[in-house]
């Protein structure tokens, strides 16, 4: 019907340019149209003659709207309205065809057909002969690469099977770009799903270097989408967060991230494998359809070495699909031991229950300076008879190879200048933590808060010096202390809530002040008719810090009943992560630990002498090691814009979990190890094509709007081979358009007299 009214197809209007091939003044044109609309608005508004009778306002308005539009509409014809269009010449461009073969396309939802099947079947309805006609038509193969289907002018689609791991829909149209770009390509045909796997993409997106390839040669591309819009009944895993590495034998945390179909209100299972290994198991009520539901893990992190743990949700009846159940992330779990250096000014049940709690794990090693008198020091836990002889380190060196401090009740004026500044460096340089303990000379009693390190602590300190008190106090978690690890006694949310509300009270507590913005308060206390923070901790610099504003827990171990691990577990899981995150002088990083589909891997480390100032002429190297065998020694060269910086590329040709050692050697004339850092990586081939598996409509759209073709339905494709022509790519030439014999125009010219008549008529002013 478009076309019988006006004469062109749809492609001629959206693609052509419009012009008026008369000679005359193109000002002129609403110069006169202004003109006549004024002067008919004039003889309407004073209509000649005896009557005189004016038409009310609205009916006086549409008869001037009526032959305005008449004058105009001659007016403009006057001018001879046209359009010119590119077009391409017949049987001098390149048609390609590109049709996505990835395993996505062997989905089945298009009438009893897989979406691969429905797109063959609709090139072959016609499409292909009549592109055929015109144009010399390529078929290509689209997944994790393009391949050319054939090389004589007869090429047909039937041999394409959606055998392809991934579907890299931007690398394939900047290849094609690259690859034809002396080539006379008049257009770009893309039979897809819409699925975009490429790695380093964001939620399938088309990547810029195609787009501007695209648009320099004005190529349009025209997508025609495959397979249901609609999310069938289903259950998807959309991300996992977890840390890279944890301490073995620690609690780990991760939030798991879903969304589902069709089982709103449902119960599902949540759980953690290690290989065969079940790790913890969970059951979770499904929220509403299409929402994202976010879960908390807690769960064991078992033995060293690295690993691969798979998060799933177990399968409902009726899923369209299982293999979105799962994803697995690849973890690195340390038994080195980390030491923590313990400052206490004063003997105290708590400093004897903290060293009684580490005694059984592995993984940290507390020393300790326990001040006896004045002059005098206990140690406990030295590595040498000289460790901590003169007492609190003096030498950067000498403090920063502890992975975390923890100063009890100790009053600032303690430490020197030089020793403040130190534990400033602590935190801000090296990226320790400290977690200070409340006593009746620490905090503000202790006169920290006028220390010239006030700013190290997660709290505003308040004024005075009378801030401790040994009075009882309750205690119960905030709403993050409810979600953290460190608090995390039980694993169901509301019974640790309600385990640290029956826990023994406190018998001495010190108001810690208002934690400051971007503190977090995981606790906190009931003391008397207030309310106190119990437990803040804060980010600062490259480390973090920490308040426990008490000196009482160990009654959580004295009367709670016995083998009853609620203090040592506190105490271990606070401890560890004052420490899980202390780089040492190497630190290794990649940015994606799971690769899919692609290898590529870029290798990172922040190489720190012992004073953790960058070194900026190491020696450092990876050595690889992967599935199959695979051990390979990579030299990392310095980065060129971040002092200390080394990197390097590699790619991992194998699908499996990858191990990277990372060492740096001190150069010149006295060599030397300066520390080594280990990440662990995972590549995964064929995995993405599981997940998002409806019509990705939106990139389709996306794609053809901003090169300047068209999405189709498989319906509408009848029109491709006739639409197809308007381009002003490859070879084409530029062909005028006449507008006045539209068969609209004449419609127009009759139509409107015609109905200003039967108005009149009606009105009974003809």
């Amino acid at each position: 019907m478009f076309q019988f009214l006006f004469k062109y197809p749809g492609p001629v209007f959206t693609k052509g340019r419009f012009v008026l091939l008369t000679g005359w003044p193109a000002w002129l044109l609403p110069v006169l149209v202004i003109a006549a609309a004024t002067g008919l608005a004039l003889l309407i508004a004073r209509p000649p003659g005896r009557s005189g009778a004016k038409l009310p306002a609205r009916r006086a308005w549409a008869i001037w709207g009526m032959q305005s539009a008449l004058v105009s509409l001659v007016l403009v014809l006057l001018w001879q309205p046209a359009l010119i269009v590119g077009e391409l010449s017949s049987r001098q461009n390149i048609i390609a065809v590109l049709v996505d073969d990835s395993h996505s396309m062997a989905i089945n939802d298009s009438d009893g057909k897989t979406r691969e099947a429905a797109a063959i079947a609709a090139l072959n309805s016609g499409v292909l002969a009549g592109l055929n006609q015109r144009f010399q038509t390529r078929i290509y193969r689209l997944g994790t690469k393009l391949t050319r289907t054939g090389t004589t002018g007869a090429e047909a689609p039937d041999g394409i099977t959606p055998i392809e791991a991934a579907t890299h829909i931007g690398g394939g149209l900047e290849q094609f770009a690259r690859e034809t770009e002396d080539l006379p390509v008049g257009a770009i045909v893309l039979l897809s799903d819409g699925s975009e796997n490429s790695a380093g993409l964001n939620g399938g997106e088309i990547g810029t270097g195609a787009l501007e390839l695209l648009r320099e040669r004005h190529l349009p591309v025209h997508t025609v989408g495959f397979g249901s819009e609609e999310h069938a009944h289903d259950i998807e895993m959309e991300d996992v967060s977890v840390a890279a590495s944890a301490v073995a034998n620690a609690r780990i945390a991760a939030t798991v991230t879903l969304t589902q179909h069709g089982y709103s209100g449902r119960q599902a299972i949540l759980t953690v494998r290690d290989g065969d290994k079940t790790l913890m198991q969970r059951e979770t009520t499904l929220a509403p359809d299409g929402r994202l539901q976010s879960e908390q893990l807690f769960f064991p992190a078992g033995g060293p070495g690295a690993k691969s743990l798979t998060f799933a949700i177990e399968p409902l009846a009726g899923e369209q699909s299982v293999l979105n159940n799962a994803v697995t992330r690849p973890i690195l779990v340390s038994d080195s031991k980390r030491r923590i250096l313990y400052v206490e000014g004063e003997p105290r049940w708590e400093y004897k229950f903290i060293r009684r709690a580490e005694e059984d794990d592995p993984t940290v090693q507390l020393v300790s300076m326990l001040r006896t008198s004045e002059n005098k020091l206990y140690r406990q836990g030295i590595g040498d008879p000289n460790e901590l002889a003169e007492g609190f380190p003096v030498r950067a060196e000498d403090l920063f190879g502890y992975s975390g401090i923890i100063i009890g009740s100790v009053a600032a004026d303690y430490f020197t200048p030089l020793q403040k500044e130190l534990l400033r460096q602590y935190v801000d340089r090296r990226g320790g933590g400290i977690l200070f303990l409340g006593g009746s000379s620490s905090l503000s009693d202790g006169g920290w808060g006028a220390s010239g390190l006030n700013d190290l602590l997660p709290t505003f300190l308040p004024s005075g010096n009378h801030n401790f008190r040994r009075n009882t106090a309750t205690v119960e978690l905030t709403r993050a202390g409810i979600d953290s690890p460190i608090t995390r006694l039980v694993d169901d949310p509301e019974k640790n809530a309600e385990r640290w509300k029956k826990l023994t009270y406190l018998a001495d507590y010190e108001d810690p002040g208002s934690p400051k913005p971007g503190a977090t308060e995981l606790a906190e206390m009931n003391a008397g008719h207030r309310k106190l923070p119990l437990l803040v901790t804060e980010s600062y610099g490259q480390g973090r810090t920490s308040i426990l504003a008490t000196g009482g827990t160990w009654r959580w171990q004295m009367s709670e009943a016995l083998g009853d691990p609620s203090h040592d577990l506190f105490w271990q899981q606070l401890l560890r992560w004052l420490v899980a995150e202390s780089p040492g002088p190497v630190a290794a990083s990649i940015p994606a630990r799971t690769l899919m589909d692609e290898g590529g891997v870029k290798l990172t480390a922040e190489v720190h002498d012992k004073l953790f100032q960058p070194a900026t002429d190491a020696h450092v190297t990876a050595h690889i090691l992967g599935p199959g065998g695979v051990d390979a020694l990579v030299e990392m060269r310095p980065s060129e814009n971040t002092p200390g910086q080394y990197q390097a590329e590699w790619t991992a040709e194998k699908p499996g979990t990858y191990l990277a050692e990372i060492g740096a050697e001190a150069p010149g004339s006295q060599p030397g190890e300066l520390s080594r850092d280990v990440v662990t990586f995972q590549r995964e081939n064929g995995v993405a094509e599981n997940f998002h598996t409806e019509q990705n409509r939106r990139l389709l759209e996306q794609l053809s709007s901003e090169t300047g073709g068209r999405y189709w339905k498989p319906s509408e494709l009848k029109n491709l081979p006739r639409d197809i022509s308007y381009s002003e790519a490859g070879i084409s030439v530029r062909t005028t358009k006449p507008l006045w014999d539209m068969p609209i125009v004449f419609l127009l010219l009759v139509g409107l007299p015609i109905a200003e008549w039967l108005l009149r008529r009606k009105w009974g002013v003809v």
